[in-house]
This record gives structure tokens, sequence and C-alpha cells, in this order.
């Protein structure tokens, strides 16, 4: 019993660090917006998570930290993704630099 006991913890432990391994989190870039429309949003996520930004808009945009605990910055794009793995935890303010109010914050916990 013991036996199968610690077995069965080792095995949800596993899981967990499996699902942390594998957390992803899609965002849009939208004409002058990330994620959606309206005030700048707050996305939260977990350290480990890969964050993907798609561009699902007609205008050209990019994204850049413009602070935050560390600098990131994406191309001029249309369409496509951008991808970044979250290895650090902190407050990551990200704006375009093509469109001015264009800006969302991003919290590592």
């Amino acid at each position: 019993m013991r036996k199968l006991l610690v077995a069965a913890l080792v095995a949800a432990v596993s899981a967990i660090f499996v699902a942390q391994a594998f957390a992803a989190r899609t965002l849009k870039v939208g004409d002058d917006y990330f994620v959606r429309k309206g005030d700048p949003p707050t996305v939260r996520v977990s350290k480990g998570t890969r964050v993907t930004w798609r561009w699902v808009g007609n205008d050209f945009h990019n994204l850049r930290v413009s602070r935050g605990p560390v600098k990131f910055a994406s191309d001029y794009q249309d369409s496509g993704k951008f991808s970044r793995k979250m290895r650090r935890r902190g407050t990551y303010k990200i704006v375009c630099t093509v469109h001015d109010g264009m800006r969302m914050t991003l919290k590592v916990r």
C-alpha cells in the first residue's frame, strides 16, 4: 500500500511539472489593440508559460517591452505570430511603437 501511495504522489508531482512545461497562452494583436478593444488589458500567466501574440488585423504592429525584468520585442508585421517563454517573474509593460496608446500589461507570477 505504501509503495502505491508513493507512486501516486510521484505521478501527481510529475503531472504538475509536465503541465507547467507545456503551459501556453495566445493573445491577439488587432488593429490598434492588444487582446481586446477597450481599456489596456492586464494578462496574468505563470512563470514558464509560453505566450504567443497572434496578429489578426490588417495594419502593421509590433510589440516591445518598455518596462519589465526582461526586454524583448517583435518585428513589425501585419500577420503571423511572435512567441516568448516567460522565465522571469514580474510586471511587463508592453507597447506597440507604431501606435501611441496601444499597450498592455503582462504579469508573470
